[in-house]
């Protein structure tokens, strides 16, 4: 398997989610970790030193090469949270048009804060993209 730069730490979670200055982010995140964990039967995990992931997925480029990286996670980054591994629910068209105020990425979504947001419509999208990844691992 090829070494990734982004790798399970010991760092502690709690450490990293009291180390946000905004309050409102802080407990944004202290929400998703909820969410997250829910959604993946998994408990919270640092990867790297600024994301907080939730399981495992190991992929499988198309040169042959694999890695292994959070089955989902999220950041709390200058400008917005990006929720990362929520890509794979991408047939779940009609989900990201009823969740709010987002951007998309490849594979990732940024939110502003989660009151701009639909909670339950967040939490089945990320349910949507773990099931989905689960089922791809299994094939």
């Amino acid at each position: 398997m090829a070494t990734n730069k982004t790798t399970p730490t010991d760092a502690s979670v709690s450490d990293y989610l009291g180390a946000i200055d905004s309050e409102t982010r802080r407990r944004d995140c202290e929400v998703l970790v909820l969410l997250l964990a829910k959604a993946t039967g998994a408990k919270a995990k640092m990867w790297g030193s600024s994301i907080v992931g939730f399981g495992t997925h190991t992929y499988k480029y198309a040169s042959g090469k694999d890695g292994e990286i959070c089955l989902v996670g999220f950041s709390s980054r200058k400008g917005d949270i990006s929720i990362y591994g929520t890509g794979a629910a991408s047939s779940e068209e009609g989900l990201l048009e009823r969740l709010g105020k987002h951007k998309m990425g490849k594979g990732c979504l940024y939110i502003g804060k989660l009151i701009d947001v639909d909670l339950k419509v967040l939490e089945q999208l990320i349910t949507s993209a773990v099931r989905a990844k689960r089922v791809e691992t299994c094939d």
